[in-house]
């Protein structure tokens, strides 16, 4: 039987349609409506986790962040998949080392698509970056995301305040058999009670057995199981009720521990998967990675009574929970609203650590400027010798730099065919009017003249008596000084309006001084100061600020300042270093000892000693250092206490226990 030939065009065409079909089938079995929103995320490959009612996916471009620029990428959708249009504030901050403060690299993200994000991150050195991301939902219920990102590392592992999606049905399932042993447990303990009456008896803080501590309108009890913590998995239960002891259900809790860095190991972070068991019960697991301390931080987020956050020493092989701050026990005095960031350090550790103290109080401050100057001429008594006419010099006799001059002595003497014949008339002149008076106007015209060209009285009245001019006429010195200056030699010709010689008075110098802008307004003209000279140990001389140059170097940022000195001695050369010191009375103001403050970034920070071993972080605003204490403008108050010796260590503690702005 003969078959048909399928032209070979006809079977390439046939077989890309079928091909197109087939696509088109798959991918609307795998990305249709039905296939849910989820599916559509993994599309993308990024890790996904749930917080808040949301489904939120995070990766980094490149995967493996580096220094410089890092694109963040983001989406965000709801459990059934529909996109959701947020706000978010995301950034990564490096935590402050040593005398470098903390570094933060925002990331701006705009919304590419719907529920899609994206913004760069410039990561400024290599090391440890933590990435906290909020979410603000649309109902109003904020979100808050932290991960472990660091350079050179491809992994991103949520730190705190989400679950990843896929494991987090396997927690919810080991939490409901946890609770059910308790049940179960307490059942058999009590017979006739039933499972519902177990648990309810459970969240009993005041018949449970757990620590209970109260902060503001809330009681809070924390316990965990070892009560010894243990390297491994531990357990951590929280019950949150108010102040009539009815439990609170409407409120998000994260609990984290945390080893502190320690040389080049990095900062480890415990989270504690928190799952709710019951009415205002919440129990997850802590999987601590080795031996030491852990300082654990509970944060409530409660929008009727105000987020709060307790912190608690825990460590490995040591039994039970210490509050640190943010709370106090049950039956103890109550803590002031403003008192959240309180820690407190018993007498033993005071003692170790080295706590000492000392006082804000007024005080009567003068600060010490120094500044560095050089010795300069006084140019006020400064004189140039230039002629009026063009001519040749003759004689010199100031004839090397250095030399000392005296006043109206002859400094040199100089040939003019003009001055020549101006001495000429002058004599032919008083030749025809031999019995005119000076004040004739012909005569005194002639005077006048050679008077104009640097002719001195004395050498016009020995013309007149000699009766004969004078090639070379003599020009004489206008003050007494130093010949600091000489562009002459005999013979050699000199034209009109040149400086010929320079004399400096060097009885008188001035010190031209730099002072820092910050110390600029403290000076003023008029001001007594001290003047050293670097080779002259033990001796100091007296001055007084004469002038405040009116403008800035730019570079240095200092401004000039002129003070006079005595030199009838000659022991100051110009251009010798000096040291200047000034003396600025800043008067009565309210101030602790330098040693208090500590640095944070652009804050400075004290602790107050509120007694009972509690110590409180206080953010002041310091004006000037002088004497050794350091003026408080804002912050403090007179006969307040501050820790003026192991601070850093409270500090390097405190950093882990409170969640003050200023860290």
């Amino acid at each position: 039987m003969n078959r048909p030939r399928v032209l070979p065009w006809v079977a390439w065409v046939a077989g890309i349609a079928a091909l197109a079909i087939f696509g088109a089938g798959a991918w609307f079995f795998l990305y249709g409506p039905s296939s849910g929103a989820s599916v559509t995320a993994a599309q993308d490959d990024m890790p996904r986790y749930r917080a808040g009612g949301l489904e939120i996916g995070i990766k980094t471009d490149p995967t493996t962040p580096h220094v410089g620029d890092n694109r963040l990428i983001v989406e965000v959708r709801e459990p059934n998949g529909k996109p959701v249009s947020v706000d978010i504030d995301a950034y990564a901050e490096m935590p402050a080392m040593g005398a470098m403060p903390a570094m933060r690299a925002p990331a701006d993200l705009e919304e590419i698509a719907p529920g899609r994000y994206e913004g760069l991150m410039d990561l400024s050195m290599r090391g440890e970056w933590p990435l906290t991301m909020r979410f603000n939902t649309p109902q109003g219920q904020p979100v808050r995301l932290q991960f472990d990102l660091a350079t050179d590392r491809a992994e991103i592992p949520i730190a705190a305040g989400g679950t990843p999606i896929g494991g987090a049905n396997m927690g919810a399932r080991i939490n409901d058999a946890s609770a059910k042993g308790a049940m179960n447990t307490n059942a058999h303990n009590h017979g006739a009670m039933n499972a519902g009456a177990a648990a309810q008896g459970a969240i009993n803080t005041r018949t449970s057995g757990m620590p209970r501590y109260r902060a503001g309108e809330l009681e809070i009890a924390v316990d965990i199981d070892p009560a010894t913590a243990q390297v491994g998995d531990n357990k951590i239960m929280i019950e949150v009720r108010d102040s009539e002891g009815q439990p609170v259900q409407d409120v998000d809790i994260d609990a984290y521990a945390t080893m502190p860095a320690m040389g080049a190991m990095p900062a480890m972070r415990a989270p504690a998967d928190l799952e709710k068991v019951g009415p205002g019960r919440y129990e997850g697991s802590m999987d601590l990675a080795m031996r030491g301390e852990w300082p654990l931080t509970v944060e409530i987020k409660d929008v009727q009574r105000g987020d709060k956050r307790l912190q608690f020493d825990l460590a490995t092989d040591r039994k039970g929970l210490a509050i640190a701050a943010g709370a106090t026990p049950v039956g103890a005095a109550a803590m002031p609203a403003g008192d959240a960031n309180v820690i407190t350090i018993d007498s033993r550790r005071r003692q170790l650590i080295g706590v000492e103290t000392g006082e804000a109080a007024h005080r009567n401050l003068v600060k010490a400027i120094r500044a560095v100057g050089v010795v300069k001429l006084d140019e006020r008594l400064l004189s140039q010798v230039t002629l009026k006419f063009d001519g040749y010099i003759g004689e010199l006799k100031a004839n090397y730099v250095g030399t000392e001059i005296k006043k109206n002595q002859v400094l040199f003497t100089v040939y003019n065919p003009e001055l020549l014949a101006a001495q000429q008339d002058y004599l032919d002149t008083l030749k025809r009017r031999p019995n005119a008076s000076a004040g004739n106007g012909l005569l005194r015209a002639s005077r006048q003249r050679l008077a104009l060209w640097d002719m001195s009285a004395r050498d016009i009245k020995a013309l007149e008596e000699r009766g004969t001019p004078q090639d070379y006429v003599a020009i004489h010195a206008p003050r007494s000084g130093t010949l600091i200056e000489r562009n002459i030699a005999d013979g050699s010709a000199a034209r009109k309006g040149q400086t010929l010689l320079t004399i400096a008075d060097l009885s008188r110098v001035w010190i031209e001084a730099d002072v820092f802008e910050a110390d600029l307004e403290l000076v003023r003209v008029g001001m007594t100061a001290t003047v050293i000279m670097p080779y002259m140990p033990g001796r100091t001389y007296p001055a007084t600020v004469e002038y405040v140059y009116p403008y800035l170097e730019g570079k240095s940022r200092t401004a000039r300042i002129r003070l006079t000195l005595d030199n009838a001695a000659g022991a100051f050369k110009p251009d010798m270093y000096a040291e200047v010191s000034l003396q600025a009375e800043l008067g009565n103001v309210l101030s602790v000892p330098e040693e208090a403050i500590i640095v944070a970034g652009a804050s400075r920070v004290v602790f107050v000693d509120l007694g009972g071993g509690r110590l409180k972080p206080v953010r002041i605003k310091a004006g000037r250092n002088a004497q050794g204490f350091v003026e408080v403008l804002e912050g403090l108050s007179p006969g307040d206490s501050v820790v003026t010796s192991g601070n850093f260590l409270i500090a390097a503690e405190t950093r882990l226990k409170t969640g003050i702005e200023q860290w």
